[in-house]
């Protein structure tokens, strides 16, 4: 295992910054690529990180402290943010994304002892048992993999123009 929550947290904590650094100031071509029909551009990527924090990884660790397995926590859907879509301007999302996270990090770091909870059980909807510590790691884990899916969009935007030079670009492989 390689799980220890204050990694975790740093990764966490980079996640508002990395993605503000990234997508702040760019222009709406950049923000509205996607790879395709049935994929998300980076604004809708911003959406779906909004909506975890608000319905996803701090109200289910919570449930799990409560519940342990008696019950299982709520489904979260995971596609919800593409339907009635906020009409604000990315700016807007990335301080909303970072003001949630900080909440919910305050909130984490104030559970007393929660490295002693990390082994507790709770029961997914569709997986079963899982840990606390398995939904923290996720968490870390699923704030790189859209930040790599960010990335891996914006590049896609220039597939095609970047020639020969495509063999040596990993991020353009499929």
């Amino acid at each position: 295992m390689n799980f220890t929550l204050s990694e975790a947290i740093e990764i966490l904590e980079r996640t508002p910054k990395t993605l503000g650094a990234l997508l702040s100031g760019l222009s709406s071509e950049w923000l509205i690529c996607n790879e395709g029909e049935g994929t998300w551009n980076a604004v809708e990527v911003v959406d779906h990180l909004i909506d975890g924090e608000e319905k996803n990884w701090i109200p289910r660790m919570n449930f799990i402290l409560q519940e342990g397995e008696g019950k299982p926590f709520l489904p979260f859907d995971r596609y919800a943010h593409l339907n009635g879509k906020k009409e604000i301007s990315l700016e807007e999302k990335l301080e909303v994304f970072k003001t949630v996270r900080i909440k919910n990090l305050a909130t984490l770091k104030g559970i007393n002892e929660l490295e002693t909870h990390l082994e507790k059980k709770g029961l997914h909807p569709a997986f079963g048992s899982v840990k606390v510590r398995e939904l923290m790691s996720t968490w870390a884990v699923h704030d790189l993999t859209h930040i790599s899916q960010i990335s891996r969009v914006l590049a896609n935007r220039y597939r095609t123009d970047v020639g020969p030079w495509i063999e040596y670009l990993g991020i353009l492989k499929k």
